[in-house]
């Protein structure tokens, strides 16, 4: 399968990583495209991918929070957040 010439990119399982799925996007990017790239979630509620996307955006505000602020991110910490990080 040649990804340069990739229109959509389907994610289907979502990973407890958002990385993972970063770089799932990143890939239809290599060099050499030309066309614009559709990145596609399908998630249907009340399912266990559901509580994935919930657990991915907790971690990713909890990232922001520890690169972007100036104040002591342990301020705002509660002990669920810790507990969640494992």
């Amino acid at each position: 399968m040649n990804l340069t010439e990739a229109d959509y990119v389907f994610l289907v399982d979502p990973w407890w990583n958002p990385a993972v799925e970063n770089q799932a996007i990143d890939r239809a990017y290599r060099i050499g495209q030309q066309k614009k790239v559709v990145a596609v979630r399908l998630i249907c509620p009340d399912t266990v991918e559901e509580k994935i996307m919930k657990m991915q955006a907790s971690k990713r505000n909890i990232a922001d929070d520890l690169i972007k602020t100036d104040e002591s991110i342990f301020k705002n910490l509660t002990k669920a957040d810790l507990l969640d990080l494992l």
